[in-house]
Parts: structure tokens; sequence; C-alpha cells
């Protein structure tokens, strides 16, 4: 079971799970977020890397809001201090929550997520000490666990810059063009160059000295 955004960090971790010769299922969420251009992305990563399945859930977390991507408030187009306002609450918590129960419906023991804890944005629900929190939850609150399948998550770019994941996802057939990571893309999924996304995922592209494929308004 792979979390699949769309964007490069995900597209890379459904690479590698693929070179471990696990059979992927990819998970996509339509959660409310101001654009479906990453949707579009997650589709096309999904088909050319191979995935067995993909699903998209929808929800509804505009009904939450307080974020940048989930509600009627600016995304910043320049670097801010503390947690930015593009991070949206208890996302991660809801993804890897669904993805235990369609990894359980599955049979899956394995899950992967692309959360990075080096060059990022300063989301809470992306460092180890939250990925190892829920784990533990998990294998306290499922079937499986109780019926001797534990669950595993796996994060095999949580340590890496965005420059290693650059060259990672390329070693393994990535294609980046068919990525989106821009926070407000227009409907044909061109990125804005101008958000905290656009920003880190071009200087890895520069940090890893390759050519920067995304296309751009």
């Amino acid at each position: 079971m792979v979390l699949l955004s769309g964007g490069l960090d995900s597209a890379t971790v459904l690479a590698l799970a693929r070179e471990q010769g696990f059979l992927l299922h990819a998970l996509s969420f339509d959660y409310g977020q101001r654009h479906r251009a990453e949707l579009d992305a997650a589709a096309r990563v999904a088909s050319t890397l191979g995935a067995h399945s993909h699903r998209v859930i929808k929800l509804d977390l505009r009904a939450i809001g307080g974020s940048a991507l989930t509600a009627d408030i600016a995304v910043p187009e320049s670097p801010t201090s503390g947690i930015p306002i593009t991070y949206v609450p208890a996302r991660n918590t809801v993804f890897l929550s669904l993805g235990l129960g369609l990894a359980e419906v599955l049979g899956a023991s394995d899950l992967f997520i692309g959360v990075n804890a080096v060059d990022y944005s300063g989301y809470p629900d992306c460092r180890p000490e939250f990925i190892q929190a829920f784990e533990r939850m998990a294998n306290l609150a499922t079937r499986a666990q109780i019926e001797g399948r534990r669950l595993k998550i796996h994060t095999p770019i949580i340590g890496c810059s965005k420059a290693d994941i650059v060259r990672i996802g390329l070693q393994h057939g990535v294609d980046f063009s068919i990525t989106v990571s821009c926070y407000q893309p227009d409907p044909d999924g061109r990125a804005c160059a101008k958000c905290d996304a656009c920003r880190l995922r071009a200087e890895g592209f520069a940090a890893a000295g390759v050519a920067d494929p995304t296309r751009y308004k």
C-alpha cells in the first residue's frame, strides 16, 4: 500500500516499493485541496510505474479548513517562519488511517508514505516520532495484528535531502515531468514557481545537478 499524492516524493517512494518487489496498491485522496492537478499526476505516476491498483478516496477536509490548501487563504509566495499555513491539520493522520484500513482489507502488511524530515516545509506530521507512534497505534487497533500480521510503515526518504530524492527517483525510473508538487498549479498542472513546494523542488533539482523538468506557468 503506497500513499500517492502525485508529487516528487511519493512518486519516488512508489518506485522504491516497486524495486523491492512489492505488488503495488496506490492510494490517493481527493480531500478538497485547491486543485485536481495532483490527482491527475497521481494517476499518471501509478500507471507509469506499474501499480496493480490505484484508488482515490474522496474526503472533505474543507469542512475543517485552517489551511491555505483547504480554505480561502492565500498560499504564501515567500518563506515564512514556524509551521506554514499550508499545513493541513491531521492530514497525514487521516491518510494513514485510511491506508491502514485498506491494507487490512487487501491483506497488505506494508504501508509506504513519502514523508520527509530534511528538506520540507516543517509539518509536524512528517517527523519520525509521528510515524513511529502511528505504527504502534496501528498494531494495537487492527484485527490483522491480533491474528498475528503486523503492519510496517515504510518511510524510505524521511532522512533524504530533496536532491537525494531527485537522484534516487531518477535511478529508479521516475519521470518527474509527469509529477506535480505545486500548491497552486493551473488547471493544466503548470507550477507557480513561487510557493514553498515549488521552491524546495527547484532547489532539489539544482542541488542534484539535474535539469528541472517542471512545467511552469
